[in-house]
């Protein structure tokens, strides 16, 4: 039996394991599930021994346990692959418009509706299952390493340290980021690049508390519509960034480069038709919806906040007000040079009748790849021979925080690859993943690791 044969005569079983660590609640950004995320990490190194690898421990950090296993069967002369993925959800309640409990999964018309299902436990899984296929008939064709991080979701705070304390380890011939997800159902792309992201906290002070509008209002500046005169500030009339110096590092994308990113612009139009279904499209303009979506950089507000939002109606002029904002970088920019510049510009226009106050939260820097390295062709050709069609180029809006980590410390090249489709609501309600795709994930990796180690064949 060869392992796609296995892989089709435990399809099942693999499903139903899928079921029951999606079943576990392992928020990593809420202390109350820090003993979920534990008990998640606890099952994956379980599986993990159960099906062979000769080494499989949770690592414990300041935050959440790092899941590490290894099966190094193939010998030393054989390439040696380190497969990154993470087992940590965001939150999850029926009150944010779930149809089902988001912990107990349900099967429906061929996808699997829970929290994580494609963000990313699915990935995390088919990993798994791949490895296990390949051991139960016979082996592996390379060395198989896989890093499972808890604490994605909550900004990977430990896991850079631990990189760079193991790199020995670690090391590998390929580094495959196994996280995201792709635009099409049926067509495949392959990212090459992803973006960079910092984020900052504004706070508007006003008087020293909060006043009754009919004594002091007309007087006082009101915090809330200075804070909204700022972020009006922060883009131009087209959309583009108003901040000064915001776009003096981004690279300028070649002909070349939009010529093949335009293959994807179809797909990618399609999907943001279906997810976002916003009344039309907006952003920076001469540039299509792919390439801002990857090439360009953005600044969004995320969360603004102040006064009285609750029931009934209180005439308060608020002592503050606050917003949360993020810009997600792209190749070449610096998230601390983005930052100081997004700050600077924040104190020049800030009017003197408050007081403003901008604090870093978080960074994370850009990732670029080699689209034409070796690596990344196998990939391209695994995807081609499990989906009939080749990938497609495409440059990934999000962020992976490691994955630079990853490139910086070990030296080794990246490769971007993910089975879900973006329309299964990551982060959002009625999560969920189309189970078709992620069997034909397992599938490509047992092709990738058959096309790194028979490059010719």
């Amino acid at each position: 039996m060869n392992p796609y044969e296995y892989t089709q005569l435990h399809a099942d079983r693999f499903k139903e394991q899928l079921k029951d660590l999606l079943r576990i609640p392992s928020v990593s950004t809420l202390p109350q599930h820090k003993p979920d995320v534990e008990r998640a990490a606890a099952w994956l190194i379980d599986d993990m021994l159960r099906i062979g690898f000769h080494r499989a421990e949770a690592i414990p950090t300041a935050g959440h346990p790092i899941v590490y296993g290894e099966w190094l069967g193939a010998g030393p002369n054989a390439p040696t692959v380190l497969v990154y993925g993470h087992y940590d959800v965001q939150p999850a309640e029926m009150a944010d418009g779930w149809d089902t409990d988001p912990f107990t999964p349900v099967e429906r018309d061929g996808k699997i509706y829970a929290r994580g299902a494609i963000d990313s436990k699915s990935n995390v899984m088919a990993q798994l299952k791949a490895a296990e296929a390949l051991l139960a008939t016979g082996g592996a064709p390379v060395n198989i390493k896989l890093l499972f991080e808890g604490e994605e979701e909550s900004d990977s705070a430990n896991l850079a340290a631990f990189v760079a304390a193991h790199r020995d380890r670690l090391q590998a011939d390929v580094v495959v980021i196994c996280d995201g997800s792709m635009a099409d159902l049926q067509q495949p792309d392959m990212g090459y690049s992803l973006r960079g992201v910092v984020s900052l906290e504004v706070t508007v002070y006003g008087p020293q508390r909060d006043l009754h509008s009919g004594h002091f209002g007309g007087t006082v500046h009101n915090p809330i519509h200075a804070l909204a005169d700022i972020i009006a500030a922060l883009h131009n009339p087209d959309g583009s960034v108003a901040v000064p110096g915001f776009y003096d590092d981004v690279l300028p994308l070649d002909a070349d480069e939009r010529a093949e990113l335009a293959q994807a612009l179809p797909y990618v139009e399609a999907e943001w038709r279906d997810v976002a279904a916003a009344p039309a499209q907006w952003g920076e303009p001469g540039y299509n919806l792919h390439e801002r979506i990857g090439a360009r950089p953005t600044l969004e507000v995320n969360g603004i906040a102040g006064g009285w939002a609750g029931e009934g109606f209180k005439t308060v002029l608020p002592a503050k007000a606050w917003a949360k904002i993020s810009c997600r970088l792209v190749p070449n920019q610096t998230s601390q040079r983005t930052f100081e510049r997004v700050r600077d510009y924040i104190q020049q226009i800030a009017p003197p009748t408050v007081r403003v106050d901008v604090q870093l939260v978080s960074i994370g820097e850009p990732l670029l790849i080699d689209r034409h390295h070796p690596m990344v062709e196998a990939a391209m050709r695994a995807y081609e021979r499990t989906w009939g069609k080749r990938p497609h180029y495409v440059r990934a809006g999000g962020s992976v925080p490691v994955s630079v980590d990853l490139q910086r410390e070990l030296g080794k090249p990246l490769v971007l690859m993910a089975f879900g489709y973006k329309g299964c609501g990551a982060h959002g309600p009625n999560e969920h993943v189309y189970l078709d795709l992620w069997y034909r994930g397992i599938e490509t990796m047992l092709q990738f690791y058959a096309e790194i180690s028979e490059p010719d064949r």
